[in-house]
This record gives structure tokens, sequence and C-alpha cells, in this order.
């Protein structure tokens, strides 16, 4: 419930704020000042500050997008999205993506580091789709037969992983994409294992 007492501007920036949180979004100053056609940051600001103030919002200390609904948020991430993965050719990241979720950890069989938002259609067999946003955990390991993202040079795609004898392949998960074979000599690591998704919308 929203506290009958709020002025009504105020009542309705923490309406959003809790709807966008609830999302799992967590909204810059820049963002609260567009969606309600504040001239600048400030009026943003001044509105958050007195939300704090009276318990109504927490912010997390040290982050730039850290606040979140007081007292619910035992099971949440706050998740970074660092860029782009290709499920189709392999792409280069958009490192350092000014955005972040906080998600609800129970989302993802393995507690993911960071988001990557996906571009094409070579993972649509596993349900992965263009514009999901999907889970990493940071590793240089997996396993074979496990989704993951590699580096190939230079560039991040999403794939199953193949381990052969002498050696490795990426593979889609639609009839349409080649498998990429990596050669020997080639600039390959594995970034992180696949822990799910979420989809935006």
């Amino acid at each position: 419930m929203i506290p009958a007492d709020l002025p009504p501007q105020r009542a309705a920036v923490l309406a959003f704020l809790r709807g966008e949180l609830a999302a799992g979004r967590a909204p810059s100053l820049a963002e609260i000042a567009a969606a309600f056609g504040f001239s600048s940051r400030n009026a943003a600001q001044k509105h958050v500050q007195a939300l704090l103030a009276e318990g109504l919002l927490e912010q997390v200390p040290g982050r730039k997008r850290g606040l979140r609904l007081p007292g619910g948020d035992a099971d949440l991430l706050p998740l970074p999205v660092l860029g782009r993965v290709a499920a189709g050719q392999p792409i280069g990241a958009d490192i350092g993506l000014d955005q972040q979720f906080w998600l609800d950890r129970r989302l993802f069989a393995l507690r993911p580091d960071y988001l990557l938002r996906v571009q094409g259609d070579s993972m649509i067999d596993d349900g992965i789709l263009d514009g999901d946003l999907v889970g990493v955990q940071r590793t240089p390991e997996a396993r074979d037969g496990q989704t993951v993202v590699a580096r190939v040079d230079g560039e991040l795609t999403i794939k199953r992983l193949q381990r052969g004898p002498k050696r490795i392949r990426l593979l889609p998960r639609n009839r349409a994409h080649a498998p990429i074979e990596v050669r020997p000599g080639q600039d390959f690591a594995i970034e992180g294992v696949y822990c799910g998704l979420v989809r935006p919308g």
C-alpha cells in the first residue's frame, strides 16, 4: 500500500519505482526524471531521498543503481548487463552497458555473475531467443554438452560445447546454422556457462 499522506507526485514516483523494482529493473535518476518529465535529475533525487528517509525504499551502499524494495529482496540478485552475445556468428561484447536488473536467484540453475543480451537465432531449439537476457556464471571450465559463452578470435558466442579427443566444436541449436570448429592455435576461451534466461517484456 502507498501511504495516503504522501504528496501525489511522490506517490506516483513510489508507484513507478515499485513497479520497476518488482520487474527486476533498478532505474537511474535520469530515467526517473525522464519518466515524469522532470527538467533535471535533482527533482528525481529529492523524491528518492524523501522516500528513503521514510523507509519506503532502501539504498544499497556503493551501487549506482542500488535502489531496492525494503525487506523483500533476500532472494534477489543484482545482475549487470555487460553486452551482447551472438546466437549466430560471433560478435563483440559491448562491455560496460549501463544497465542492471534485480532478479530472483531461483530463475537460474546456477548463480549467474552477469547477463548478456542474445542476438541471433542459432539457439532457438534450446529456447534461447533473440533479445533474451542470459545469465552467465564466470568460469574458464565447462563439461562436454554444456551451453557456454565462448570467446573465439576476440568475439563472443553462445553455443553448446562439444569436446572431442582432437577438436572442440561449438554447436548451434538451429539446423540453419553450422557448427563452429575451433582450430588448433586459434584464440579460444570459455568465458562462462549458461545459467538460465529472462525474456524482457
